[in-house]
């Protein structure tokens, strides 16, 4: 896998570039499991001489994807609010789906098929795409400043704070703040800030070795250990002990750790 990145002009709309390539052999199939972190993705797939294009709407559930003979694409990740600025519609209507490219933009746009299998090399493809991206943007709604700030403020890094209490510190009704989220990332502020939780927890556990699991609860906010499990089983389909020994096998991370 290869990341490139993002041209300033480009970093309100795209958070991630990334090239892939693999072979597998015939006989040989590897299932990912691919966790939900509320983004929407541009999905791009090369194979045998053709170039399809997608656009992939945000989820709260963990998609298992199939992976056999030559897998090569691009995949960019797309900051919250960026369909509404790139394609003029809403989060909430994509959420779950993933719309093929002549479906969601202009005709103008739809040959950018073509242009990437035309293309020689991953660079000159993303090039490509960035560009189209970039002429694609439509001016940034006033809300969607508010709504980038409320998502931080619900990360798990900002302290706990409920949908309730955060919709008072901007001057807005619940039903405005739910609004502002359904229409720039498709999900309701609640499920956001789990999806953010659950990511907190993987970066623990990337990265605090040794720290038992009522400790990373708390870092990550969870009320308690049991929370945490709850809600990682909800979102990913295990619980963090079942992710661990399926994904990060060997990793020093199990090591010295309360069962969970």
């Amino acid at each position: 896998m290869t990341e490139f990145p993002v041209p300033a002009t480009l970093q309100s709309a795209v958070a991630h570039v990334t090239a892939y390539e693999e072979r597998f052999a015939p006989d040989r199939e590897v299932v990912e499991r691919v966790l939900p972190d509320g983004a929407s993705r541009l999905l791009i797939v090369l194979h045998s001489g053709a170039a399809s294009v997608h656009v992939a709407g945000a989820r709260a559930n963990p998609v298992l994807l199939k992976m056999n003979g030559h897998m090569h694409g691009l995949s960019i990740t797309l900051n919250p609010g960026a369909t509404l600025g790139l394609f003029g519609v809403p989060a909430s209507e994509l959420v779950g789906l993933t719309v093929q490219w002549d479906d969601i933009v202009i005709k103008a746009h739809r040959d950018i098929p073509e242009q990437l299998v035309d293309a020689n090399d991953d660079p000159t493809r993303v090039q490509r795409v960035l560009q189209l991206l970039q002429a694609m943007q439509r001016p940034l709604e006033s809300s969607r400043q508010l709504m980038e700030y409320a998502a931080r403020r619900l990360g798990p890094t900002r302290g706990d704070i409920s949908v309730r209490a955060l919709a008072a510190e901007l001057n807005l009704s619940e039903r405005r703040l739910q609004q502002l989220f359904a229409s720039h990332i498709g999900l309701a502020p609640s499920v956001w800030r789990r999806l953010q939780r659950l990511h907190g927890t993987l970066r623990l556990l990337r990265t605090a070795e040794t720290l038992p699991w009522s400790e990373i609860a708390l870092r990550a906010g969870y009320y308690d250990q049991s929370h945490l499990i709850n809600d990682f089983r909800a979102l990913c389909g295990l619980t963090p002990k079942q992710f661990l020994q399926r994904v990060v096998s060997d990793s020093s991370n199990t090591t010295n750790r309360d069962t969970a």
